[in-house]
């Protein structure tokens, strides 16, 4: 992983948030690009701007929806992505709460820019690994890209 950690730094340099990393690790994960998908991280960023969730919550659960959801009108969604969801968010609200007080942006990083230095990079390395692991365990593997789950 500790390509990841020099990966996540070199994003953050960039000046890109939690949200859009974990997307863009994603997607890098998958051989692919998508500039659009990453774009619409902006809106979890920060905690929606507001301090609210944490971008590295909220963007992991849409990371976990890149992989087990669904995508058009005749696609199905993957039945494991409830789960997904639940043991990544459950994971994170423990891990978070333990470390910094909460899973809020304004408990994590209180907007001081010394401590989102500090935590946030941290946080968003344990989350990548919490999805890979994750996903793993429910045999999805993060280098193929999503197929399209046909309607039940």
């Amino acid at each position: 992983m500790a390509d990841d950690s020099f990966r996540i730094a070199e994003l953050l340099l960039q000046g890109f948030k939690c949200s859009h990393i974990l997307m863009q690790l994603a997607l890098e994960a998958q051989g692919r690009a998508s500039p659009e998908l990453v774009r619409a991280m902006s809106g979890l960023a920060v905690g929606m701007s507001q301090g609210f969730n944490c971008g590295a919550l909220t963007g992991g659960c849409c990371v976990l929806g890149l992989y087990a959801g669904r995508g058009a009108e005749d696609e199905a969604e993957d039945p494991r992505l409830d789960v997904l969801v639940d043991e990544f968010s459950w994971w994170f609200r423990n891990h978070a709460r333990e470390q910094f007080g909460g899973i809020d942006c304004a408990e994590i990083m209180r907007f001081d820019p010394a401590l989102r230095q500090q935590r946030c990079p941290g946080l968003i390395l344990r989350s990548w690994e919490k999805l890979v692991e994750t996903l793993e365990q429910h045999g999805i593997d993060i280098a193929v890209p999503p197929q399209p789950a046909e309607p039940a």
